[in-house]
């Protein structure tokens, strides 16, 4: 109660619901037996903690109004943005608010600065720029976000601060992907209280009712409320989980330091000298292998080995893989130009792209791309064929040879290697042509794959029209131009 006697309108952080708290009377409720520890055969590398679930609170409502010692204002590096939470920040807090930010001289992206909260229930106010989001800077900005949570937390723990409420720092106008940056706000705080657990007795997460669901979703990720939990949580991990400290890892940067540069871990020491000697040269840290500038320049030059071109690939990959993981592609997903249908005469499994459906000048080709590789890399572990449906295209739906290009290029070796058949349906001379120089001349070994066909009949003699699922408008299209023998099988209902 405020002296007047009127209801505040601040929210005492001790009095919020823990993550863990629901969670355990459900299971109660529910009069289930916990998971033994000795029945888990695999731990995530964020396992169980009932001590750091103790600490975490996620909250749907204002930051501005959380009494804890300090909460957290998203901003830009002059610290005038005009977002929601800024916005709400100075309107609780007073202009002596924004006299005291002239002061600091604005606030460089990743970085943390303190001010006093002044009329906030909240004694300080961390205030902190995330980074601008593009999908080709990714990298970048993976690492400037990890530092805004990193020295927010590190902020509080030097000024010996009990609790933090952390807006979600990646703004809609800096558009990054809301999971993507969720994943790196969840890591960080949590591997910050494995290793500086005892300096903060509360994190909370103050969200949207559109942020919360997204939380909810990813907090049993790193913050298991059970062994149970833990054990469901693990495959949906994503690939990148980032270091010891939750920072992202980017393997091209990596030297790896052993005790002994010149010496396998399995050495002995009984060896003697000339054991030890006889690595030198050899080992990743005297190669300098994690240097990626001369692993390029090497590449150029035509002197990098093919295993370490292929370990390098594989590491590219990987990262689009995580991307694609990551990135919100439901707009690509809508078109339904590339879909799975059943199998054929010999049982591999039939991929389908319909040319038509794919509208190269009004949409993102590298989503596109990263749409491919999210569909195709459970699909590729074994053989498979290919089926693209020329039908109807015109110059908005032609790929050009640079996607293709970096499409064959990015993608792993699996790819390539389990492809066994490409069938060209409806081709025309011009896409003859243009097929024919770009696997004669820009990619190798796709050549002897493709096969031209001029009618579904000519189709189904390799896939059963039973196993594919055809666009109502290439059923048509066959029909004029090959006759009608086929136009009464019926078209999928989803396409």
């Amino acid at each position: 109660m405020d002296p007047l006697g009127a209801p505040s309108q601040f929210v005492d952080v001790d009095s919020l619901p823990g993550w863990a708290d629901a969670y355990e009377a459900e299971q109660l409720d529910s009069h289930q037996t916990p998971v033994e520890k000795a029945q888990v055969d695999v731990r995530s590398p964020f396992p169980y903690r009932k001590d750091i679930n103790a600490k975490i609170i996620l909250w749907k409502g204002d930051v501005a109004l959380l009494n804890c010692t300090a909460i957290v204002n998203t901003s830009n590096e002059s610290l005038t943005d005009k977002n929601p939470v800024s916005e709400s920040i100075f309107m609780h807090a007073g202009p002596d608010l924004r006299d005291e930010l002239q002061k600091l001289k604005g606030c460089r992206t990743g970085e943390a600065k303190l001010t006093k909260g002044f009329n906030l229930a909240a004694r300080f106010i961390i205030h902190t720029v995330g980074p601008k989001y593009k999908s080709r800077y990714r990298t970048a900005a993976e690492s400037s976000l990890y530092s805004c949570y990193r020295n927010v937390l590190q902020l509080a723990k030097e000024q010996s601060m009990c609790s933090v409420g952390f807006c979600v720092i990646n703004s809609l106008k800096r558009c990054y992907p809301l999971e993507d940056a969720t994943h790196i706000a969840l890591r960080t705080v949590r591997r910050f209280l494995e290793i500086h657990g005892e300096t903060l007795e509360k994190v909370v997460f103050a969200v949207s009712e559109l942020e919360e669901a997204t939380y909810q979703k990813l907090l049993p990720l790193y913050f298991p409320r059970s062994l149970e939990e833990e054990m469901q949580s693990l495959p949906y991990l994503p690939v990148d989980i980032g270091n010891a400290e939750g920072e992202p890892v980017v393997p091209e940067r990596q030297i790896r330091i052993t005790e002994k540069p010149g010496v396998p871990d399995d050495a002995s020491d009984e060896e003697g000298l000339e054991a030890d000697l006889s690595f030198i040269g050899s080992h990743a840290f005297a190669r300098m292998e994690g240097d990626v500038d001369k692993q390029r320049r090497l590449i150029l030059q035509g002197q990098l080995s093919e295993a370490a071109l292929q370990k390098q690939h594989q590491r590219n990959y990987n990262r689009w893989l995580c991307q694609a993981r990551a990135e919100d592609l439901s707009d690509i997903a809508s078109l339904k130009a590339l879909y799975q249908t059943g199998v054929d005469n010999c049982g591999r499994t039939v991929m389908v792209v319909v040319g038509r459906n794919i509208p190269v000048t009004l949409i993102d080709m590298e989503k596109a791309l990263l749409y491919f590789i999210h569909v195709m890399d459970h699909i590729a572990v074994k053989e498979y064929v290919l089926v693209y449906f020329h039908t109807l295209t015109n110059d908005y739906n032609q790929l050009d040879s640079n996607f293709l290009k970096k499409l064959y290029d990015v993608v792993d070796a699996k790819y390539k290697r389990n492809l066994k058949a490409l069938y060209f349906v409806h081709p025309t001379f011009r896409s003859k042509v243009s097929a024919w120089f770009f696997t004669t001349f820009t990619v190798s070994g796709l050549k002897d794959k493709i096969h031209y066909v001029e009618s579904l009949q000519q189709l189904f003699t390799a896939i059963p029209p039973e196993q594919i699922d055809l666009p109502p408008f290439v059923l048509e299209y066959d029909a004029r131009e090959n006759g009608p023998y086929y136009s009464s099988y019926p078209p999928s209902p989803d396409l």
